[in-house]
């Protein structure tokens, strides 16, 4: 579980995340939403020990994370760039990974597996699209098996297919009873995965509950999330559609 309490990072006299309160469980994929610039990306580097609060607290399991024993086997994170080395191949990247955490080598293998990179193991990361580099930083945040899976921008560039992909393997991850956060800008995509959702603006929390619940009053989710946010109905917001789909671990056509 995910537990984040009063949480308040400045940057100067810019107040970026501001005394946000809000809980991810197990078992469900929580939305974490707002507007570019509206404090997700400090609320997660701060979650996951990168960054320090200047008020209240970010806990993994009822810990801050740099008080996790074993923290890859309670948290894993998918952030923006896996910083996967370009000439090395997929398997050695994980294999580093996996030895400086002390999991073991059997891990690279199943990972690898899972995301649908079984075939791309011994290929060298620069040949990699975009795609298949998101799936491997997913391999690299399942290494340890963790409980908690943090998501930061997730589909941002992928194709269709990849969109499609990355919504069924994340449904999955939470149909194991895991928590998961996964934090976007896409209002539409996010309503279309989401048991629960967390909108904030300006580093405050704007709303909170089921997509349902988040849109009532509204003629749908994202009219709710421009009323909410203050944002016009007609910006470009980029915001997108999932396509429909199954099969949580398929390879795709993302190459």
């Amino acid at each position: 579980m995910i537990e984040i309490r009063g949480l308040t990072r400045r940057f100067g006299a810019r107040t970026a995340v501001d005394g946000l309160t809000f809980t991810a469980r197990p078992g469900q994929v929580t939305g974490f939403l707002g507007p570019n610039g509206a404090g997700k990306s400090t609320t997660l580097r701060v979650l996951l020990g990168l960054d320090r609060a200047d008020g209240g607290t970010a806990l993994i399991d009822g810990r801050p994370y740099t008080e996790l024993r074993r923290p890859a086997t309670a948290v894993g994170a998918q952030l923006d760039g896996g910083g996967a080395h370009p000439a090395r191949t997929a398997r050695a990247h994980l294999g580093w990974i996996a030895r400086a955490n002390g999991l073991p080598a059997s891990r690279v293998g199943e990972v690898l597996e899972g995301v649908g990179l079984g075939g791309a193991a011994r290929a060298r990361v620069r040949t990699f699209s975009l795609g298949m580099g998101r799936r491997l930083d997913l391999a690299a945040a399942l290494l340890g098996d963790p409980g908690v899976l943090v998501m930061d921008e997730p589909v941002n560039g992928l194709d269709p297919e990849g969109i499609r992909w990355v919504r069924s393997f994340t449904r999955a991850l939470a149909d194991e009873g895991r928590t998961v956060l996964l934090s976007s800008h896409f209002m539409g995509e996010i309503a279309r995965i989401a048991d629960h959702l967390v909108v904030i603006d300006g580093g405050r929390l704007v709303a909170e509950g089921r997509p349902d619940e988040v849109a009532a009053g509204h003629a749908s989710l994202e009219d709710a999330f421009f009323a909410l946010t203050g944002r016009p109905g007609g910006a470009d917001t980029g915001f997108g559609r999932w396509p429909g789909g199954s099969g949580a671990a398929r390879g795709g056509g993302e190459r």
